[in-house]
C-alpha cells in the first residue's frame, strides 16, 4: 500500500540523513546524500506507484493544481519526526515527486559557520539583507538561523512570506508572523504590500522574483524595516546587477541610488560535501555594504566590488574562490567540489596545479590581481 510504502521512505531519508526523495516513473526511488544521488534497492516504480504515493501525501487543493497546472508545491509534517517540501510535477505524461526534508532543528551560527558581523546586522533597525546562491545551497537554513536569532534576543514583529513554509518558528521574545503564499496570501507582492499595515520591524521574503516583489522589499527596507530577502544568484556583484536588470532601463538609475542606501549586507553560499566524513557545510561570499561599496552601486560600477570585498577583510568580507581555496587547503573538501563551484575555476585550477608543484604562494587569484589595478587606480 503507498502510505506504507511513503512512511518508508520517509523513515530512510531522515535516518540516512538524505536531503531530498526523486520518485520518478521507471527508476526505483532516489535519495540525495550528502549531495550525491543514490538510489534504493526497492522495485522499479510503475505509473500507477507515483499517482497512489503523491495522493497518500498531496492535499486537495494541490492535487487541482496538478490537474490544471501540470505542477504544485506544497509542505507537510512527517508527524514529529521533521517537515518536507514537495514538488509534484507532470513528465513524459506521468506523475513524478521530488520531497526535501526541512531539518527541524534550527542551527545556531557556530554551527553553520555565518561570519560573526552577520550577528551585529541582525540588530539593525532597517535595510536589505540579501542571502543568495544556487537551489538547494542552504539559504532558507541561513535565513532560520538569523531569524531564530532575532527571536529570541530582540523584542520585534517578524513577518516571514514563503512559498511554502519551510522552518515553523515559535513565539519567543519576537512575535512571529508566518505567511504561505498561496494559502494564506495570493503571492510575494500582495504579502509585502499587506505587511507594511501589520506593524512589522523584520520582514523575510521567501524569494525576489518578479520587479513587483523586489520594489516592494526595496521600499520595506527605505521605510524603515529590516528586510531580508533570497535570490538565485552567485556572487555579491552578480546579485546587485540581478537586481538592477530587473528594472526597466528608465527606472535603473533610481533603482541604483536606492539600493546603494539600503542594502546592507549580501552573503552569497554554496553547499559542499566534508572531504572523507559525512555531512556538508557552507562556503560564503560576503559583501558587507561600506559607503565606498554604495558609492560603487551608485555610480554603475559594480564590476569592482570583488576587489573591494578583497580589500575588505578587516569588516569580515571574503570572495567565495577565497573560502573555497581555505577550504581546499585545509584539506576539509576535494579539489574537485571546490573547482566546480569557484566563480573563476580556471584560475582555481591553475592555484591547484601550483599548490600541486609547491607552489602556491607565487599565484594569487584573480582577486589579488583585480585589488592591485584598483590601488593603482
Amino acid at each position: 500500500m503507498a502510505t506504507v510504502h511513503i512512511d518508508r521512505l520517509l523513515e530512510t531519508c531522515i535516518r540516512t540523513g538524505g536531503s531530498d526523495i526523486h520518485l520518478h516513473v521507471g527508476r526505483a526511488p532516489v535519495l540525495r546524500i550528502d549531495g550525491r544521488l543514490r538510489s534504493l534497492e526497492t522495485k522499479t516504480l510503475e505509473p500507477e506507484d507515483t499517482v497512489a504515493l503523491m495522493k497518500s501525501v498531496t492535499p486537495e487543493r494541490n492535487q487541482q493544481e496538478l490537474q490544471e497546472e501540470g505542477g504544485t508545491d506544497f509542505g507537510f509534517a512527517f508527524g514529529d519526526k521533521g517537515r518536507f517540501r514537495v514538488a509534484v510535477f507532470r513528465q513524459k505524461g506521468n506523475i513524478s515527486m521530488v520531497l526535501r526534508l526541512i531539518p527541524s532543528k534550527i542551527l545556531s551560527f557556530d554551527e553553520i559557520g555565518l561570519p560573526p558581523v552577520v550577528k551585529a546586522l541582525c540588530r539593525r533597525p532597517r535595510g536589505l539583507f540579501l542571502v543568495t546562491g544556487p537551489t538547494g545551497s542552504g539559504k532558507t537554513t541561513t535565513l532560520a538561523t538569523m531569524l531564530d536569532y532575532i527571536n529570541r534576543n530582540f523584542d520585534r514583529h517578524i513577518i516571514s512570506v514563503e512559498d511554502p513554509i519551510e522552518y515553523y518558528h515559535t513565539h519567543q521574545k519576537s512575535v512571529f508572523t508566518q505567511r504561505e503564499v498561496g494559502v494564506d496570501v495570493p503571492s510575494f507582492a500582495e504579502a509585502l504590500r499587506r505587511a507594511l499595515r501589520m506593524d512589522p520591524d523584520v520582514i523575510l521574503v521567501g524569494e525576489m522574483r518578479d520587479l513587483e516583489t523586489i520594489e516592494s522589499a526595496v521600499r520595506a527596507a527605505e521605510t524603515g524595516h529590516l528586510v531580508f530577502g533570497t535570490l538565485h544568484t552567485t556572487g555579491a556583484q552578480g546579485t546587485i546587477n540581478r537586481l538592477i536588470d530587473a528594472f526597466p532601463v528608465n527606472q535603473q538609475e533610481q533603482i541604483r541610488v536606492q539600493l546603494s542606501t539600503t542594502l546592507i549586507a549580501v552573503l552569497s553560499q554554496t553547499l559542499l560535501p566534508r572531504k572523507g566524513a559525512p555531512g556538508r557545510f557552507a562556503a560564503y561570499e560576503f559583501l558587507l555594504v561600506t559607503p565606498a561599496i554604495a558609492n560603487l552601486v551608485r555610480e554603475n560600477k559594480t564590476y569592482r566590488i570583488d576587489s573591494s570585498i578583497q580589500t575588505g577583510k578587516k569588516f569580515g568580507m571574503q570572495l567565495l574562490d577565497d573560502h573555497l581555496w581555505k577550504l581546499y587547503d585545509e584539506g576539509q573538501c576535494e579539489g574537485e567540489e571546490c573547482l566546480e563551484r569557484a566563480r573563476f575555476p580556471a584560475e582555481f585550477q591553475e592555484k591547484m596545479e601550483a599548490k600541486a608543484r609547491g607552489q602556491a604562494g607565487a599565484l594569487g587569484g584573480k582577486a589579488d590581481l583585480l585589488a592591485d589595478e584598483d590601488k593603482e587606480e
